[in-house]
């Protein structure tokens, strides 16, 4: 066993419910001042009432920043901090998908630390402090809650991210009962993209290790046992329950044996084209694996057994058999399986593979090498 590093988040809870608990939870940090960091959407839909009587019930405030959109951009950061700075916070609580939690990592660490974002861009450029942090992810796909990185879209077709364990949370309240109703294709491209995480981090070529390993695993056992059920039936709180966990521990693996390949390819058809990441990840999933067989023969096979109960053969059949599952699982949900379905035309390749080897920080750890030449065949192959 070669030496290695785990970090993840420093309190987990799961609770059917929890979140009509936050204030408690925020109010066990010693905070009585909190800036609530989620979207327009759920705002509007209420999913925040619950938790906010609570705060009111306990006599602790609650601020709303509600302008998070999908990959954000340093403005809807900047405006965040802003918003946790005229306050007065004392405590940051990230609700939503991965970009409201995003936000609010770096919300609660340029608020209290008043380092400048452009600063701190890279791995463990943070100096900190930040404020008290709880993430209560209402998608089960980012993993947001349990990693240390926030992504940030920098420009058009760009994304740039912060790494340092500063952004892991001081809790993070997993609550299935969030996650009731989402539609059907919001919940298999988030599936997918859990999914893509557990299988890059058991496959990455580098730090990849023993803790990662087994919850990469346990991350696809649940993944895959659920996200049919999910998708059939919104209102299955088990089915929704084992993708919440299922997603974090994706997030925990990869939190600690990067993502590689699939994400860097993803990246640029989400910046350029607006396209949700789960969805961008599940688009361009089965080119990349496909050309990854030949150097990830053996971690595939053993993840086969898993997806792919009784498959029996070689270890080569065994890979080809998660390779065909993986390939037809976005077809059998309903999502988009072509780059044109979401507006990609030919012209638009080489611009894509221009933008995915800017994203060196995710290439290096793919267990192929992938040049430019490969990633326009790739993404010529789901045209």
């Amino acid at each position: 066993m070669h030496d290695f590093v785990f970090n993840t988040t420093r309190s987990l809870k799961v609770a059917r419910g929890g979140a009509t608990q936050l204030a408690q939870s925020v109010m066990a940090l010693g905070a009585r001042n909190a800036l609530v960091v989620t979207d327009g959407g759920l705002s509007a839909a209420g999913m925040l009432d619950e938790a906010l009587t609570g705060f009111a019930r306990l006599g602790l405030r609650a601020s709303i920043f509600s302008d998070v959109r999908a990959d954000p951009s340093e403005d809807v950061i900047l405006a965040a901090v802003a918003a946790a700075r005229n306050c007065e916070a004392d405590c940051v609580v990230g609700f939503g998908g991965g970009s409201s939690m995003d936000v609010a990592k770096l919300a609660a660490l340029l608020a209290r630390s008043g380092e400048s974002l452009v600063h701190v861009y890279g791995v463990d450029q943070a100096k900190g402090p930040r404020l008290p942090l709880v993430l209560v992810p209402t998608t089960a796909g980012t993993g947001s809650e349990v990693t240390a990185i926030s992504i940030v879209t920098t420009g058009e077709g760009e994304k740039k991210g912060v790494v340092s364990p500063l952004l892991l949370p001081d809790l993070a309240l997993l609550d299935a009962e969030l996650t009731l109703g989402l539609p059907p294709h919001v919940t298999a491209a988030t599936g997918i993209d859990a999914m893509v995480h557990a299988i890059e981090a058991f496959t990455s070529k580098r730090l990849k290790n023993p803790l990662s390993d087994c919850l990469a695993r346990e991350a696809l056992r649940l993944l895959s046992g659920a996200l049919h059920r999910a998708c059939s039936d919104g209102q299955d709180v088990q089915a929704r329950e084992d993708m919440l966990l299922g997603a974090c521990l994706a997030g925990m693996a990869f939190a600690n044996a990067p993502v590689a390949a699939v994400h860097a390819l993803a990246y640029p058809v989400g910046a350029r084209f607006h396209v949700p990441h789960g969805l961008s990840n599940s688009l361009v999933l089965a080119p990349v694996i496909r050309f990854n067989l030949e150097a990830a023969t053996p971690q595939y096979a053993q993840l086969s057994e898993i997806v792919c109960p009784g498959v029996i053969g070689t270890q080569a059949d065994k890979a080809r058999a998660l390779i065909d599952y993986l390939g037809g699982l976005a077809g059998e949900l309903g999502l988009p399986t072509r780059l044109r379905e979401v507006g990609i035309t030919e012209e638009d390749v080489t611009m894509l593979a221009d933008d995915a080897m800017k994203q060196t920080r995710l290439l290096v750890n793919n267990p192929r090498e992938l040049s430019r030449n490969d990633a326009v065949l790739l993404y010529r192959e789901v045209l």
